[in-house]
């Protein structure tokens, strides 16, 4: 009598990136397929699609959950999976435009290789981050260059890959906004005028390794905090810009530090980035970190 097979469910993005995956779809699904996995394939049509498709499926009857597209199909995907009782193990393929999260967990751009990573690979217990009542996978943002990856237009995205981030950005450099806020931590409060805030758990953001930290832990239970207060020249906004890319940190400018929660208060709503997608604008923001809370599938070796 043969083995039950596997269930696997397929969620993919048909317009991620620069719409690689059509021409590599059916050699996704004959690996999965070749490694004893019955597939149910589901394209995302609209923003939504990819957590609906997890929260609306009874879980119980798949094994894994693969997913393919962007930084924005994973994050759905993730947040959906956050949100059941039963928590099954995820498989990326990525097909999008920077793909930081899966560069961080050394899950390869090739996306046959990926997928053989799902099917051959092992489970790795990942941190995930809250933000209010949303969910996170690798970067939570406000401020200077924030706006680029929602604003810019996908094709645009396809064509210039980082530099269209880039290019943007330096558009917004003779007009930068700060925002007044207290940032609450476990041990302390910091009180400051920020042009911009990140808090990540990844390896890179935008396509640039070490920006996030050098010690950087996926499954450590804590994030990555950066926080740059606003220069009074030129001089500085340079010094600022060299500090991040370089990460040579010039406490004078910026705050860098570890943290498994914080709380922050501005004087007005300021708009935040959740995994370069939009994530609404607010007041008062509560971020915490749940330690290990998904399973993704991994290179053997990482």
């Amino acid at each position: 009598m043969a083995a039950e097979k596997k269930k696997m469910l397929f969620i993919y993005n048909p317009r991620a990136g620069k719409e690689k995956i059509r021409s590599n779809l059916l050699n996704l699904i004959d690996i999965f397929t070749k490694a004893g996995y019955e597939v149910t394939a589901c394209p995302t049509q609209a923003s939504g699609d990819g957590l609906r498709a997890v929260t609306e499926r009874k879980l119980g009857y798949y094994d894994i959950i693969a997913c393919s597209g962007g930084d924005g199909t994973l994050d759905e995907v993730v947040t959906g999976m956050m949100q059941c009782e039963k928590r099954l193990p995820i498989g990326y393929v990525p097909a999008g435009t920077t793909n930081d999260f899966a560069g961080s967990l050394r899950i390869p751009k090739n996306m046959a290789e990926a997928a053989k990573v799902i099917v051959e690979g092992k489970n790795f217990g990942c941190d995930i981050g809250g933000f209010n009542d949303d969910i996170f996978v690798y970067c939570a943002a406000f401020g200077l260059f924030t706006e680029v990856s929602y604003e810019t237009r996908q094709d645009m995205k396809n064509v210039l890959g980082h530099m269209a981030y880039i290019l943007e950005g330096m558009k917004r450099l003779s007009n930068i906004k700060s925002y007044p806020m207290k940032v609450e931590l476990e041990d302390r409060i910091l009180e400051g005028d920020f042009i911009f805030g990140m808090i990540t758990n990844s390896l890179s953001v935008g396509g640039f390794k070490r920006i996030t930290g050098k010690y950087v832990q996926l499954d450590d239970g804590e994030f990555e905090v950066t926080l740059i207060k606003r220069p009074t020249n030129p001089v500085e906004l340079n010094m600022i810009m060299g500090a991040l890319l370089n990460r040579n940190i010039n406490t004078d400018l910026m705050h860098c530090f570890k943290a498994s929660s914080l709380k922050i208060w501005a004087e007005e709503e300021i708009a935040w980035t959740l995994d370069g997608e939009y994530g609404g604008k607010h007041k008062e923001v509560s971020v915490q970190i749940h330690k290990q809370a998904l399973q993704i599938r991994v290179p053997e070796d990482m």
